[in-house]
């Protein structure tokens, strides 16, 4: 009861502390900020920032140091802007085996690495909601995969990545039954309900993604991850609450114990297990998908079974840490020599040892087990604590300099502390209530370093205010100095939990600018404007149609009757970069599509009552982007209405007489 009345306390300290602070940057930043953070006319940012973007199901990449976003990236949400999710060829992203789910909760991101450093390859994304890993390819800034995790909810513990990219990982924040064994009442939290660790496999050449295996661990709620690095390499550290094992009014009845854990997973003796035959099959459902670049479209396969390791059973996989309290951060220094764990409701930062943790087990030093995991001694595994670092410890990020830096949601700061001696070195306050943070490379064996960025979760007086809900903030702090710097504030899109970001070069040299026609596989791709057609399937309609400035190709079509479906097959046929050509319909009740340039993208319309129906391009391609449209006619269901398609009417121009379409 003390321990609730002294939190109670210091959350009235701190909403006191926000309501005092400065209701506008001028005493928080220096005199040349605008000039830091100031990118010419024709310049470029110098880093790439991947925000998540939480509810919105999407991510977004922002320039640094101006805090500018350049574009959102759909990857769990559908997008009316470029018809992702809404297009017969990106619909199957979406999948999964629950059906069509066309949204998520976008939390974390990381970006692939290579002996430990950024490599600008790929960027993964979880789905907190539905459990699901993304993989976006940064040679064309696209969502290629999502893989549905089984045996999950909640997949929050997730898409952390091992150093050399050989696993992301997925783990369950809400412990569940196995799939299939899920019929059971939510009392039996104790006896059915597990957490469920899931090591996807990345082919190290194609980025593609499966699960190689999963852990079956106690009925914890696993929250945040980070693998191991240099001598911890082979090894990954899940932060992990309720151990009470609660299943109603978590916020006070998983909140009981003075310390939860911090698991520690040896995940090379995983393998020796896996390859011994020592996993389970268990049957299971989740959905594959995959993008093919070449034929421009998705596809989506359920799979039925996965590969479960026992946590219980076999005893020197998994290892768990006392973890003052409540622990939400999980966070593994450059050197792989230091793991700091953020207990949301401690007063303080406890920072874990490696060699100590190996030592611990090597002597057996235990204090116990937890259904049947051993229990490493706390003082055993101790690098020390970092005392009173601030209220409402969340996340840490490091420099490569021997300095962390750790976000306080609480008391709104970031506090900036050396690793080894655990002496707090800076303080900045945040405007306001600071979740994830993040510096450049942070999470990598060699940052890049020189900017933080606080990701804040209330804005009340940063920006114009715009009704009940405003925009969450993100803060941008220098850190090369001995002590930070308020740089800049900048609106977000959605939520951002977690970014990840790295020098602007690593990811511009291999881009992809356009598509090569002679190189679309798509099976309705057409290649010239000579090939456009109208074809009749029975009630199915396929349009063979090309957009060129500033013209389609057909740009009128008749014969197309009520109750058909239509099929527009778009293809782009510019070959310059930056030329996309928009593709609309009145009355469509999906979306538009936004075609690169020699891609083919397929838009299904449903005409619902007979009329004169305009299509047209919506991207603002040259100076008579107005007259790049065309007329669909639609007669009634049973109209002998020939179905008929041209570019240019006149019979005696030989550029597009009219043409009767085909019947199959």
């Amino acid at each position: 009861m003390k321990t609730y009345k002294q939190l109670g306390l210091a959350a009235l300290a701190a909403v006191t502390i926000v309501a005092c602070k400065p209701k506008g940057t001028e005493t928080a930043v220096s005199g040349d900020a605008a000039q830091k953070v100031y990118v010419a006319p024709g310049k470029l940012d110098e880093v790439y920032n991947f925000v998540s973007g939480g509810f919105s199901g999407q991510v977004s990449v922002v320039g640094l140091p101006s805090g500018r976003t350049i574009k959102v990236l759909p990857v769990f949400s559908q997008h009316p802007e470029n018809g992702y999710g809404y297009s017969e060829e990106t619909k199957p992203m979406l999948e999964t085996s629950h059906g069509f789910v066309p949204w998520d909760d976008q939390h974390h991101l990381s970006l692939s690495q290579t002996n430990g450093e950024i490599d600008g390859r790929w960027l993964f994304a979880n789905a907190n909601n539905t459990p699901r890993v993304a993989r976006l390819d940064l040679k064309t800034f696209k969502t290629v995969e999502i893989l549905e995790i089984p045996n999950s909810a909640g997949n929050h513990s997730s898409p952390f990545l091992t150093e050399n990219t050989e696993y992301v990982v997925a783990g369950t924040r809400f412990a569940v039954p196995a799939d299939g064994q899920d019929d059971v009442p939510i009392e039996s939290f104790k006896q059915n309900f597990k957490g469920y660790l899931s090591f996807i496999g990345i082919n190290k050449d194609s980025g593609e993604m499966d699960i190689t295996f999963q852990i079956e661990a106690p009925g914890f709620n696993f929250d945040l991850s980070h693998a191991g690095k240099g001598k911890s390499h082979g090894w990954f550290f899940f932060s992990c609450y309720n151990s009470e094992q609660a299943n109603t009014l978590l916020e006070v009845n998983a909140s009981q114990n003075e310390k939860d854990f911090i698991m520690a997973v040896n995940w090379k003796k995983a393998e020796e297990y896996l390859k011994a035959g020592k996993g389970k099959k268990m049957p299971v459902e989740y959905a594959h998908n995959k993008w093919d670049e070449e034929k421009h479209m998705a596809t989506s396969t359920i799979k039925k079974e996965v590969i479960v390791l026992s946590a219980e059973e076999l005893k020197d996989i998994c290892y768990l840490i006392p973890c003052p309290k409540s622990p939400h951060g999980c966070d593994v220094d450059p050197t792989g020599e230091y793991i700091v764990g953020s207990g949301k409701l401690a007063a303080l930062i406890p920072v874990f040892s490696f060699d100590k943790i190996q030592k611990a087990i090597a002597n057996k030093d235990f204090a116990g087990e937890f259904d049947g995991i051993p229990i490493i001694k706390y003082e055993a595994a101790l690098h020390g604590e970092v005392q009173k670092p601030g209220l409402g410890p969340l996340h840490t990020e490091f420099d490569g300099k021997g300095n962390a830096y750790t976000s306080h949601f609480v008391s709104s700061e970031v506090v900036k502390w050396n690793i080894e001696t655990l002496e707090v070195l800076d303080r900045q306050p945040t405007f306001y209530s600071v979740g994830h943070l993040m510096v450049v490379g942070g999470d990598s064996s060699k940052p890049y370093g020189k900017y933080l960025v606080a990701y804040n979760k209330i804005t009340k007086d940063r920006y114009l205010p715009v009704g009940p809900e405003l925009p969450q903030s993100a803060q941008l702090f220098d850190i090369s100095g001995d002590k930070m710097k308020l740089l800049l504030d900048f609106p977000t899109h959605g939520e951002p939990h977690y970014a990840q970001a790295g020098p602007a070069e690593l990811f511009m040299k291999d881009q992809v600018k356009f598509y090569k026609i002679e190189d679309n596989k798509h099976p309705y791709a057409t290649k010239g404007e000579n090939e456009s057609k109208v074809v009749r399937e029975g009630n199915k309609v396929h349009v063979y149609m090309t957009s060129i400035r500033s013209h389609f190709a057909p740009d009128n079509i008749e014969g197309i009757r009520v109750g058909d479906e239509v099929y527009f097959h778009v293809t782009n046929l510019e070959q310059d970069w930056d030329v996309p050509h928009g593709f609309a319909i009145k009355g469509a009740q999906n979306a538009e599509l936004l075609i690169m340039p020699g891609e083919t993208a397929t838009l299904r319309w449903d005409p619902k009552k007979p009329g004169m129906y305009p299509m047209y391009c919506t991207d603002f391609c040259s100076a008579l982007h107005q007259e790049m449209q065309g007329y669909v006619r639609v007669s009634p269901a049973g109209s002998n209405v020939p179905l008929t398609y041209h570019l240019n009417n006149k019979k005696d121009n030989a550029q597009g007489p009219v043409k009767q379409g085909e019947v199959k």
